[in-house]
């Protein structure tokens, strides 16, 4: 439980709520909402050249989260690219066409984690404590599970939320789910920063993305892909799936990356994000040797094993 105020407040707002019981005490969630001091911020630079918006952007919006900034570029060069290139080029030069989708997201998001959060206490017997925080950042993703202020976070882009479509509540209920699902795995294996460089394995991402995916489901009772870009997306899916899976492998054993299974702005065949369809399947064919929290705990050797096995099987027709 967290008691007392552990993040400094600067001019956004802090909400603290204690989360639904279930046997061990009551959780707390936290929902920091920077949208106000984006607001002020946009307020300022909206009219200025694209070059000036990202510096103010960095020293008066971020200036008031340094831990946000810090995370935020080191994303950006840990992959050797340029975050104040890429900022300009692919997010500055949009905000004030995702503004309006953000409002909403903004608006909808306290809602939706406090319903969430109690949800996931209840469906995964979570007893830890979680900070949400919405914040207008450089691209690094719509929901990014980690570390802020030393407790599990969910980190909300909302330019990235906007940019996908995904600020309803349905969509956002369906992205914290899956963070959720993210930190719940780190914090039963006890790993986070350990966890991120395990998923450099493509059969390690392949399982955590597809045990975030699972987590959903038991979190919302119900399955839903935002990762579907098309009506069909889900039925391409399942007509492809040993196709999907022969080429997943392939990459694995050539040593190529899989970053167009995951990542929403490259595609396979003109289909995005196929890799979360993947990993699912993974975890569903795990459920039928293990519990959750054993899957959650699995040894990375036989994380390796099994992944290699179900997409050989799947490969092959035979699951």
């Amino acid at each position: 439980m967290i008691t007392g105020s552990s993040v400094r407040q600067a001019s956004g707002s802090i909400r603290m709520n204690t989360g639904a019981g279930h046997g061990r005490g009551i959780t707390m969630y936290r929902y920091i909402d920077t949208f106000d001091d984006f607001m002020r911020y946009w307020s300022d630079a909206c009219s200025k050249p694209e070059e000036q918006k990202l510096e103010l952007w960095e020293t008066s919006y971020m200036g008031n989260y340094a831990e946000l900034l810090e995370k935020q570029v080191a994303a950006y060069e840990e992959q050797d690219f340029s975050w104040r290139g890429t900022a300009r080029e692919k997010v500055f030069s949009r905000l004030a066409d995702l503004l309006p989708l953000m409002e909403q997201a903004s608006q909808n998001l306290p809602d939706v984690c406090r319903s969430t959060y109690e949800l996931a206490v209840q469906a995964l017997q979570i007893d830890f404590p979680i900070f949400f925080v919405a914040y207008v950042g450089i691209g690094c993703g719509a929901g990014w599970a980690t570390r802020y202020q030393g407790y599990p976070a969910c980190l909300l882009g909302l330019e990235k939320i906007a940019e996908l479509g995904w600020h309803s509540p349905e969509s956002l209920s369906e992205l914290v789910s899956h963070e959720i699902g993210h930190l719940a795995h780190m914090h039963w294996r006890g790993e986070f920063q350990e966890f991120e460089r395990h998923e450099e394995d493509p059969l390690f991402l392949l399982y955590s993305e597809g045990f975030a995916k699972r987590c959903e489901y038991l979190i919302l009772g119900s399955e839903g892909w935002n990762q579907a870009h098309s009506k069909d997306w889900l039925s391409w899916c399942r007509e492809h799936k040993r196709w999907l899976a022969a080429e997943y492998l392939h990459r694995v054993d050539s040593k190529k990356p899989v970053k167009d299974f995951f990542a929403d702005w490259l595609h396979i065949q003109g289909q995005r994000e196929t890799g979360y369809f993947l990993g699912q399947e993974l975890i569903l064919s795990l459920q039928g040797h293990y519990d959750v929290r054993e899957i959650a705990e699995l040894s990375l050797e036989t994380v390796k094993k099994e992944a290699r096995r179900h997409l050989c099987a799947l490969a092959r027709g035979a699951a």
